[in-house]
């Protein structure tokens, strides 16, 4: 039986060990810290396909450029960061280009194709986790403004959706009864899903244990070891591990775990903030995207969320008090009932980002078993399930044809 070490136990080191597990192999689980405990935990826990597009898009250079000058905005760029950020900004806005967006919306989409039937079998083999099929609900203040993002699913016509009919203010409100006067329109996406993200780490956590998954917890990476072109173990700060296979997916820490084996990754760190309500503040019925503001609000069983923004300052889990305002400012302009100043609990998390918005998915250029899952920016619930089954063919070292797009081997760094 050949043997993986999975380095990082948030929701996609979760699948790939998972789905590494059921298919046979050894695996060893480890994290620094606690499993589910980083971007897993705090974010809105879609799983929705239809926007999956990636982040940088054609206009989006200049528009970041204005946005970058306001902190409670939805996207920010730290200018005190953006020496360090360089050639990593340099490359998104390169990408930022209507070619280089609809090749990675396709190759995401066809990723995505497997998401909900992965979803579905994870229930059937008995994972535990809180799941919600009640759509999601688009709602804007600025008619134009909807019909712009309306007519994007002209692009996943491929892909079993159609254009969402429009609705009206009036017709939202008895969908949603939450929202106040100031919404004109928007659209119901019945597909789309979402899940308690806490709830998917742990529900996976506990089979993986029930399955005899070794986890380690609290682990520093000291070095690594190799023989030619294959790790041979790894060295932690209290012991060995030899291995057959390692895979890195340690979300936005993927970076520093690459370099133990001489290896750099063009993974940038993505804040993103939530509050979380329980027992109180607004009462949805179903989870919103709040389109001018880019807000995603997720009721669950006893409690609500609301997350957005992305801040661009490196690796740091400093809670800026301006863009969780912003967050709840935000909120104060499409629901009836405001968020309280001080109600909920705050969160932030790092979501992983490379340059052309596509997740880094299999074997490490000059390692022949070395591989990488990582960068899934804010997809990291949608894609997880699917990511683990297609990162357990690439280690079984079977071709499978949507990998290609996400070959590391794309970028030359």
């Amino acid at each position: 039986m050949t043997r993986t070490i999975v380095i990082g136990a948030g929701v996609i080191g979760l699948a790939c060990a998972y789905s590494l597990k059921c298919r046979g192999v050894d695996v060893v689980l480890v994290e620094m810290n606690l499993p589910g405990q980083a971007c897993s935990k705090g974010n809105c826990g879609w799983v929705t396909p239809s926007i999956s597009s990636p982040i940088p898009a054609p206009g989006l250079t200049w528009t970041s450029i204005k946005w970058m000058l306001k902190s409670d905005s939805p996207l920010y760029i730290s200018p005190v960061a953006v020496p360090s950020l360089a050639r990593w900004l340099w490359q998104f806005w390169r990408y930022c280009n209507t070619t280089d967006f609809l090749a990675g919306l396709n190759a995401v989409s066809r990723l995505n194709q497997s998401t909900f039937a992965a979803f579905a079998q994870l229930e059937r083999d008995g994972v535990q986790f809180e799941f919600h099929r009640d759509g999601l609900l688009f709602v804007f203040k600025n008619e134009s403004y909807m019909e712009g993002a309306r007519t994007e699913f002209e692009y996943y016509k491929n892909y079993g959706y159609e254009v969402p009919e429009r609705l009206s203010g009036d017709e939202l409100r008895r969908l949603e009864p939450a929202l106040s006067r100031s919404v004109t329109s928007g659209f119901l996406v019945k597909e789309e899903a979402h899940v308690r993200p806490e709830s998917l780490a742990a529900g996976y956590l506990a089979k993986l244990k029930l399955l005899g998954v070794e986890v380690k917890t609290g682990s520093r990476f000291v070095s690594a070891a190799k023989k030619g072109r294959r790790v041979t173990e790894i060295q932690t700060d209290d012991e060995s591990l030899s291995c057959d296979n390692v895979l890195i997916a340690a979300g936005a820490w993927s970076g520093k775990v690459s370099k133990l084996f001489d290896v750099t990754i063009p993974v940038q760190a993505g804040k993103g903030y939530s509050v979380t309500v329980s027992g109180g503040g607004p009462k949805l019925v179903r989870p919103l995207y709040l389109g001018e503001a880019r807000i995603g609000c997720s009721p669950y069983n006893g409690a609500v969320r609301f997350a957005g923004t992305m801040e661009l300052s490196g690796i740091n889990m400093e809670l800026d008090r301006r863009r969780v305002t912003g967050i709840r400012n935000g909120i104060r302009e499409y629901l009836a009932e405001p968020l309280g100043e001080t109600e909920g609990i705050e969160w932030v998390g790092m979501r992983p980002l490379t340059p052309d918005g596509l997740p880094l998915l299999g074997k490490v250029p000059r390692y022949d078993n070395l591989f990488l899952a990582t960068g899934h920016a804010m997809l990291g619930v949608t894609l997880a399930p699917a990511t683990g089954e297609l990162m357990a063919d690439l280690i079984a070292g079977e071709e499978n044809p949507i990998a290609k797009p996400f070959d590391p081997g794309r970028f030359n760094w």
